[in-house]
């Protein structure tokens, strides 16, 4: 549970800083944001049809991607 809160965080702030939303995003929202990501980055990258590894650099990518995918739906929706 912390390991995935911490994942979590890292994947959320390196998004934010990828989507350069960094200073409208406190800690909890990254930490938010990574989490969903790394769901999100689940489903896309198995229905792409890679396999998802353990570990923390693969959960870290994927939570990544996710993370990116969602913030880049808020900016679309919010047209941020």
């Amino acid at each position: 549970m912390i390991g995935a809160i911490i994942v979590g965080a890292l994947a959320g702030w390196i998004a934010s800083m990828i989507m350069k939303r960094n200073d409208q995003m406190g800690g909890l929202a990254n930490i938010i944001v990574g989490l969903i990501g790394g769901v999100i980055g689940n489903f896309v990258m198995s229905s792409l049809g890679f396999q998802l590894g353990e570990g923390f650099v693969n959960s870290l990518a994927t939570g990544v991607i996710g993370a990116v995918i969602l913030l880049a739906i808020y900016g679309a929706v919010t047209k941020k």
